[in-house]
């Protein structure tokens, strides 16, 4: 399987452009993989959309609270409801959608069952907030191949200026977006209550 995760801040523009990139690389690339993703807003449905556009099976990994599924943040409830009218498969996964080192974790169960992850990533370090350069940390660091998505022009929430994807330096200077495997490439982040 292939599973994609990413900033939940991207600007409304850039997801239209992420989309169109995992779509061209799922096209391309993966044969006969299919797509998992956690169910959520931003990232998660730009890449259940690609996936199925691409032809893909497509699984959506929803929340659980005890045996009943759980109630999604509001943002997430009806891009959560498109994703299962795209998903061929859901999987109920015991996490708080809630707790952010929750859905942290629930990301790392599922790219430990995944063979590659598309990283739609600026290269800039986790925060308190966002966790996208520890999931690409634990994915390599795990020998999960990672391919760092992130188009000309794209651009988070506050930011003024897109970072160049050709920058030698990686998409925000973070070193060179790498799709080898292995501890020697994982960037140095700690992320309070996410280590395993």
């Amino acid at each position: 399987m292939i599973t994609a995760v990413g900033h939940a801040d991207l600007a409304a523009d850039t997801l239209t452009l992420v989309e169109v990139e995992l779509r061209a690389r799922l096209e391309q690339q993966f044969a006969h993989r299919s797509a998992v993703v956690r169910a959520g807003a931003g990232v998660p449905l730009a890449f259940g959309r690609a996936a199925r556009a691409a032809g893909r099976q497509l699984v959506v990994v929803t929340p659980t609270q005890g045996l009943v599924p759980a109630l999604l943040p509001q943002r997430d409830r009806i891009p959560t409801g498109k994703l299962l009218e795209l998903a061929q498969q859901a999987r109920l996964l015991a996490y708080d959608p809630a707790d952010r080192d929750a859905c942290v974790g629930a990301d790392e169960q599922m790219i430990t069952g995944c063979r590659q992850l598309l990283a739609v990533w600026d290269g800039s370090p986790s925060s308190g907030r966002d966790a996208t350069a520890h999931l690409v940390a634990y994915a390599r660091a795990h020998g999960v191949p990672v391919e760092v998505v992130w188009p000309r022009g794209a651009l988070r929430e506050g930011m003024s200026v897109a970072p160049d994807p050709d920058d030698p330096r990686g998409p925000r200077g973070g070193g060179a977006p790498s799709t080898t495997p292995g501890p020697g490439s994982t960037p140095h982040t700690h992320e309070a209550g996410t280590s395993r």
